[in-house]
């Protein structure tokens, strides 16, 4: 099946957060753009990050400078234009003996707050942990510490956002859409696509952008193009457990083997912990938490929480692949997070390329990549415009979360205030749209389970591209950590009847 629609501009491939955040930008000035993603926007490595925005601390003892002072640049612009699913959290840093020396420590930390513009969070302090609320659930050993700013994100709202964003403007955005093959004939990309029920597409494109993530080599081959640079993919994976402290504060703890973790509070009743970071040269369909990293953040969380952690404990593992720039780095943790943007003209239209990245920086990487573009698609007219131009329902200030939830619990008084939290937290201002002026369940189709309406799963259908129950429990919700055996089968049903609707 051949598109109707005259060539795009832009054909991005790759619903992750680089292809998200460029079919957006690009969107916006001024272009033609068709996004196509294999499964479900951030199905991979995008919803598979541990949740922050942050420089990366542990960077700049490997003298990262440059990629930590981009991100800690990004931090704030993004906590602005997405306040719902972007915000400030407070790490605790424990000193350990026969680690990292305090006075190294202090030195990256006093960096960390001076080389990327930091203006609203605040400094690092040292901390007495026999006297900070951190400090109770920890071993008594750990008696000092560091107090430091970084933030917290919903990674995978955050692509589904920039890609509604990249709709809005005009972009198409096609799930479970595989491109299978890319040609470039009389100055034009033709990019044959098969859909997940068997069906063909023909679409055309000026410019391509290849923003496939870990399958960004394979994705070349497809195209026949010869790569620029080598690629290591490295699984990170996380364990989820009930929770082991009851304070907002994340912890950042080193290990003896040089590695760091990070224990995060986490959906209100659980702690998050990871990452690991390993060597992965298994498929990119088949990315789970090994045994062996699962003990290995249990062990080292036992080492630091008056609670042990055991594999028993675990309700949830997730695994994601992290596509990184080959560099030579002898171990996985060391290699550079880094990306690279490359250009080819090779064919008489332009194949732009994205290697690595982090999730922090995803803003900055699809300006210079839109940048990059720009100079020969002249449709990408418009000037830099998504650093002040908020994400669906972000339209609020950084400080008016507090205020918008006070406003939701009081128009609609049925929902719980947890129920309110987690709205609000997702959708922002949005939440008004799926909401109305309902004042019971049955005014939004009736309560499938745990505070998720028959109306907030249809505004996921209808404007997220929502398809199947893992769609909506584990990337546009969490509540996958909630919903039991036969609360899946009921919202599957519910979404079977929809679909015949």
């Amino acid at each position: 099946m051949t598109d109707p629609a005259p060539p795009y501009d832009v054909i991005v491939i790759g619903g992750g957060v680089n292809g998200a955040g460029i079919a957006r930008d690009a969107a916006g000035r001024g272009a033609r753009v068709l996004l196509v993603e294999a499964g479900d926007l951030a199905q991979g490595t995008s919803s598979a990050s541990t949740k922050l925005i942050h420089g990366g601390l542990r960077y700049l003892e490997h003298y990262e400078f440059g990629l930590v002072r981009e991100a800690l640049k990004e931090r704030e612009i993004l906590w602005g234009i997405a306040p719902h699913i972007i915000r400030p959290m407070r790490f605790v840093l424990p000193y350990r003996d026969g680690l990292r020396p305090r006075w190294l420590l202090r030195l990256g930390l006093f960096l960390y707050d001076h080389i990327g513009g930091r203006r609203k969070l605040p400094a690092t302090r040292s901390v007495d942990l026999r006297r900070h609320d951190a400090g109770g659930p920890l071993q008594p050993q750990y008696v000092n510490g560091f107090e430091y700013s970084d933030g917290w994100v919903d990674d995978a709202r955050l692509v589904v956002l920039n890609a509604r964003d990249a709709a809005d403007r005009g972009a198409k955005v096609r799930t479970r859409t595989r491109a299978e093959m890319l040609r470039c004939e009389d100055g034009l990309w033709i990019v044959e696509a098969r859909g997940d029920s068997g069906q063909s597409y023909r679409f055309t494109g000026r410019s391509v952008v290849n923003a496939a993530g870990p399958a960004v080599l394979d994705l070349l081959r497809r195209a026949d193009a010869e790569p620029d640079h080598r690629m290591r993919l490295v699984r990170g994976s996380h364990i989820v457990v009930p929770a082991l402290f009851a304070h907002d504060y994340a912890y950042f703890f080193q290990l003896p083997d040089g590695r760091i973790f990070f224990a995060i509070p986490y959906e209100h009743d659980f702690t998050l912990i990871g990452t690991t970071d390993v060597d992965h040269d298994g498929a990119l369909t088949e990315v789970r938490a090994s045994a062996e990293e699962i003990a290995y953040l249990c062990a080292g969380a036992s080492e630091y929480f008056r609670t042990a952690v055991t594999p028993a404990d675990v309700v949830w593992t997730y695994s994601g692949v992290r596509p990184l720039v080959e560099d030579g780095s002898g171990r996985p943790e060391a290699a550079t997070r880094g990306y690279r943007i490359d250009l080819d003209l090779g064919e008489g239209a332009p194949l732009l390329t994205v290697y690595g990245g982090k999730i922090t920086s995803y803003r900055h990487v699809a300006e210079e990549a839109v940048d990059a573009l720009a100079r020969h698609v002249p449709a990408l007219s418009g000037k830099r415009w998504t650093a002040k131009a908020a994400l669906p329902g972000g339209d609020f200030p950084t400080s008016g979360a507090a205020a918008l939830k006070a406003e939701i619990k009081l128009a609609h008084p049925f929902l719980t205030a947890a129920t309110v939290d987690r709205i609000v937290r997702a959708y922002g201002t949005d939440v008004r749209e799926w909401l109305g002026d309902a004042d019971g369940w049955d005014a939004l189709g009736g309560e499938i389970a745990h505070g998720l309406s028959a109306a907030e799963a249809a505004w996921l259908v209808d404007q997220e591209w929502a398809r199947t129950a893992d769609d909506i429990l584990w990337r546009r919700t969490k509540l996958g950590l909630r919903f039991t055996v036969d609360e899946v089968a009921r919202l599957a049903v519910w979404l079977e009847d929809k679909k015949q609707a």
